[in-house]
């Protein structure tokens, strides 16, 4: 499961090196050492024997009877004790023997003690962590179109559409993270690609010339503070890992929402409960208020409120035993300042606040779009309430969309293996309005296009619901690695789950783009396993199969991998990947 969150720094308490070992030694020995205290004595404590012998025995006995303190050094201490010695000239010696073991200490601790550091860190930065990771990828893609039925004369002939995409890629996530005073705290990070969905570049994909940089932007993906002053309030602003408990099913794990996080938890003896807040500033309209003949919006100017996701959880972890855990959540989901574009006040791309409709370009045989299969990327719808940007038919849009998630997992450890069974549901609250829409606006495609209306479907609105159930197994504290958010030498997981996504059921613009292209109204199965060959590299293969669920239906979404097949028929998918983790 998806739970991540602003991380605080780890206290990682580093065993001393060598050199250090041998320069606290030094240190010791130095401070201790009693050679100075026979050379100091020598030449004073003779002159003192010979010259003062009658003056001694008088000032010993009047040392007994004030009961002066001995000096620190047992040497010095026997010989005021025998008369050897005045007061004044032990007190005279033990000063000069602290000077010279002084000396000696810092002579040795300068030698053998690392210089100082070179960085200059501010005082109110309590601790800075490094993190990341650095990833490199092999995958195979493959996606199908369904199979298209043409008459020619008397002869009836099959066809499928496919495209097969066989890259190697590589990702690099690096950032800062730590506490400062007065409980606050901050992270940022820097991360490859500018898609919020995915961090992957390919190689060999920049132009016009080999080996070029123009697709290997670094894009800020994280910048966030935070304040946590009670152990029950975490309070969190900017750009963030998700604060929610969730997992893959909503959201893609490459999203960093941006806007205001509440996370509060209480306990109460075996149960941990807890509740997430979020607002997240989904899209800025600016600007808000622009009068015609500007240049805004052309020149119809516009008049728009910027776009939030709301989100409000609950839930509990319950401690059955020692290696035993019960953990669940339930969240709600909700978007306001939705704007439908107009005849007469357009809209704002891509088009958020229209109707979806998630519907390929295909209108027909006999239409002027006769290919079954064919997204039609790098167009654009134009009638309004429906309109979208590079796709004929809205693929984004978020009416009547109020979700309802509701993730779980249990935890057993047993024998040194760690044994997770997990799952989420979700159900769309407004779902059967969003097919009523979507219908609707396939409808007024076709009709636009001059396409067959045959071709337009019922209102689908059982369509409303998505779920994923899976089992992760793992040696001790390995739980993780498949997704690279654990890392432990010889450890090992596998895991697997089947996930369903009806065609009105989620946000199209979450879903995760890696495993099934980011696109609804399908279904499958992914499996994965990974190793670690050391405590930061780690070795993983992942395989995945997914099949259109409803054919009457296309399958939406603005998946960025292969975008110009809607409906996808089917899905394959296969990666290798190394990952050092840091």
């Amino acid at each position: 499961m998806q739970s991540s969150g602003p991380k605080r720094p780890r206290n990682n308490h580093t065993a001393f090196s060598g050199r250090r070992l041998r320069a606290g030694l030094a240190i010791v020995a130095a401070a201790w050492v009693v050679a100075p205290v026979n050379c100091a004595l020598g030449a004073e404590a003779n002159a003192a024997t010979a010259t003062n012998s009658s003056a001694n025995q008088q000032s010993t006995h009047q040392l007994s009877t004030n009961q002066v303190i001995a000096p620190a050094d047992p040497v010095l201490s026997l010989m005021l004790e025998k008369g050897m010695i005045t007061e004044d000239e032990a007190v005279k010696v033990q000063a000069a023997v602290d000077a010279r073991r002084t000396n000696l200490a810092a002579a040795m601790a300068a030698e053998y003690m690392e210089p100082e550091s070179k960085w200059k860190i501010g005082k109110n930065i309590k601790d800075i962590e490094l993190f990341g990771d650095l990833r490199l990828r092999y995958e195979e893609r493959q996606e199908t179109a369904p199979e298209v039925v043409t008459v020619k004369g008397k002869k009836i002939t099959d066809s499928q559409g496919k495209i097969i995409d066989n890259r190697e890629r590589y990702a690099l996530r690096l950032g800062l993270r730590g506490d400062t005073l007065d409980d606050f705290y901050y992270g940022f990070r820097l991360e490859t690609s500018s898609n919020p969905r995915s961090t992957w570049v390919t190689m060999g994909s920049s132009s016009p010339d080999p080996y070029g940089k123009s697709g290997s932007t670094v894009e800020i993906g994280q910048v966030y503070l935070g304040w946590s002053q009670w152990s029950w309030l975490d309070l969190t602003a900017g750009k963030m890992p998700n604060p929610l408990y969730t997992s893959s099913l909503v959201w893609s794990p490459s999203i960093n929402p941006e806007g205001l996080a509440e996370h509060l938890k209480y306990t109460v003896g075996q149960l941990d409960v807890f509740a997430n807040f979020a607002q997240f500033l989904y899209q800025d309209e600016n600007p808000n208020e622009a009068t015609p003949n500007l240049g805004v919006n052309g020149l119809v100017g516009q008049s728009t409120e910027n776009i939030f996701q709301v989100a409000w959880q609950g839930g509990f972890v319950y401690h059955v035993q020692t290696n035993l855990s019960v953990k669940a959540g339930a969240t709600l989901y909700q978007y306001f300042n939705l704007v439908p574009s107009t005849l007469k006040a357009g809209g704002q791309s891509p088009y958020f606040g229209d109707n979806y409709v998630g519907e390929g370009q295909y209108a027909g045989l006999t239409s002027p779009f006769p290919y079954n299969g064919a997204s039609g990327f790098g167009t654009g719808g134009i009638l309004p309430g429906y309109m979208s940007a590079n796709y004929p038919n809205n693929q984004v849009g978020l009416d009547h969309l109020e979700v309802l998630e509701i993730p779980f997992e249990v935890n057993y450890k047993i024998i040194g293996l760690n044994l997770r069974a997990y799952g989420d549901v979700a159900y769309n609250l407004d779902g059967r309005e969003r097919a009523q829409a979507a219908a609707d606006g396939y409808r007024a495609y076709l009709k636009n296009v001059g396409g067959n209306l045959k071709l337009a479907f019922p209102v689908q609105g059982d369509d409303v619901k998505a779920f994923q159930f899976g089992l992760a197994l793992g040696n001790k504290d390995s739980l993780g690695m498949v997704n690279g958010s654990a890392a432990k030498k010889h450890a090992w997981e596998v895991r697997g789950y089947w996930q369903h996504v009806e065609q009105y059921s989620l946000d199209p613009n979450l879903l995760d783009l890696d495993y099934f292209a980011g696109a609804e109204n399908l279904q499958g199965f992914f499996a994965a396993a990974a190793y670690g060959f050391s405590d930061n590299f780690i070795g993983t293969i992942r395989y995945g199969h997914a099949n259109r669920i409803n054919e009457k239906l296309g399958t939406g979404g603005t998946g960025t991998d292969i975008q110009q097949i809607n409906p996808i028929n089917s899905l394959d998918l296969f990666q290798a990947d190394l990952t050092f983790k840091f």
